[in-house]
């Protein structure tokens, strides 16, 4: 089973607030903001893993994020906003006349838990549609998908090919030495 994240309230709107500020920050070019981590309620001093994704309509705008906590939660969203704004390499910057009516989600990683699977079928017979972020990897190239992106692509077959090809890796194949984690997440949304 795949776990899942639970946060209070103030902690969940403290971190939309963090992202809308680091995305407004970043699309008008001032300086990155600063928090005093002992006033952050918690868990988001404690260290969490991230990610920071961006739309307009249903088109995604950036998305960056941390799959292993390495720093505090906080932190790590205030960068990964940032980061989604300013330097995913499949966008140019955000722009401050793109703000208005920008959608953004915040969504928090379990750690990953490795798959045991030696071949294709094993792995899919263990995802769970919906649920599952998965992440592979075979020598040098690596990718993930958050869950969310079950909603674009629900067939698992689907989902593993468009994750092999975005990882640069043969879609329909098993690579030699594919490893693969899966992880939960917990996302929250909010709008420019």
């Amino acid at each position: 089973m795949t776990p899942t994240i639970e946060l209070p309230t103030q902690a969940r709107d403290r971190l939309l607030e963090l992202a809308a500020d680091a995305i407004r920050r970043a699309a008008h070019e001032t300086p990155a903001s600063t928090i005093a981590l002992e006033q952050e309620p918690a868990p988001l001093p404690a260290p969490g893993a991230s990610f920071v994704t961006l739309k307009r309509g249903d088109a995604l705008r950036g998305c960056i994020g941390t799959l292993e906590a390495h720093r505090p939660l906080a932190t790590d969203v205030l960068h990964n906003a940032r980061a989604a704004a300013l330097n995913d390499p499949r966008f140019p910057p955000l722009r401050a006349t793109e703000l208005a009516g920008l959608a953004y989600s915040v969504t928090l990683l379990t750690a990953s838990r490795p798959m045991e699977a030696a071949h294709r079928e094993g792995l899919l017979d263990q995802l769970q549609p919906g649920r599952d972020g998965l992440v592979i990897q075979a020598g040098a190239r690596r990718a993930t998908f958050l869950p969310a992106v079950w909603d674009q692509l629900p067939d698992p077959e689907a989902f593993l090919d468009a994750l092999l090809h975005k990882a640069g890796l043969a879609p329909g194949r098993w690579p030699d030495g594919l490893q693969a984690w899966r992880y939960g997440s917990r996302e929250f949304a909010g709008e420019l």
